[in-house]
């Protein structure tokens, strides 16, 4: 008797809005920085935007 496969899980072509929004804020943030230069509060706040997209990747499995 031939084994059966689960069907694989069908990967949405579109993006979460999630996504959508924290990809926008980091894009808008970068550049920004190009356009005033290096800003102590600009790049933490890139660095907390990248961090949190970091930790919100794990938790999904990567499923964003």
């Amino acid at each position: 008797m031939p084994l059966q496969n689960a069907p694989e899980p069908k990967q949405n072509p579109e993006r979460p809005p999630v996504v959508e929004h924290v990809s926008s804020a980091h894009e808008l943030l970068n550049a920004l920085r190009k356009r005033i230069g290096e800003h102590p509060e600009l790049a933490e706040a890139i660095t907390k935007l990248e961090t949190a997209l970091s930790m919100l990747t794990v938790k999904t499995g990567g499923m964003l």
